[in-house]
């Protein structure tokens, strides 16, 4: 049944208890992660990745583990909502698998950026893989964080 504006002065939205727009999200989120995790897991058995130097072996771990935990993250709420059934509090679980799909692409973009730097220094040197990483990183700060804030707070009612 639908009523006047909230409390918070924001109108009525349509009904937010189906879960089609975070799984259309997740069907978005889900292949990114899994090729950059299925990349990183062969990296190891590439003849030349023994002569990497030992920090970007460093970089290499730390990509795996935030690749890892992006898929494990982004994959959860489809794992939860199958253990949980029947779920009976629809909304507080849309809430906290909401929670989960941003910090999975959180840890997926740490991952996009460290990625840039293993590979692009390997095969441009240090200076140049810092810098592509940088850019990467510039690049999903604006377009996934910030970009959406920005649209949100101009955006009329």
């Amino acid at each position: 049944m639908k009523s006047g504006p909230n409390d918070d002065n924001t109108p009525d939205l349509p009904d937010d208890g189906d879960f089609s727009d975070m799984l259309s999200e997740m069907r978005i989120l889900l292949p990114g992660a899994q090729m950059l995790t299925a990349f990183l897991i062969i990296l190891p058995f590439n003849g030349g990745f023994r002569h990497i130097v030992q920090s970007e072996k460093y970089v290499f771990i730390a990509t795996l583990f935030f690749s890892l935990t992006s898929l494990i993250l982004l994959s959860a709420p489809a794992v939860q909502h199958r253990v949980m059934r029947p779920l009976l509090d629809r909304e507080r679980f849309k809430h906290y698998a909401s929670r989960q799909v941003v910090a999975g692409s959180f840890a997926l973009g740490i991952a996009l950026v460290l990625g840039t730097n293993l590979v692009v220094s390997e095969v441009f040197g240090h200076v140049v893989g810092l810098t592509a990483a940088g850019l990467m990183g510039a690049m999903v700060i604006v377009v996934w964080w910030l970009l959406p804030v920005w649209l949100k707070r101009n955006t009329p009612i």
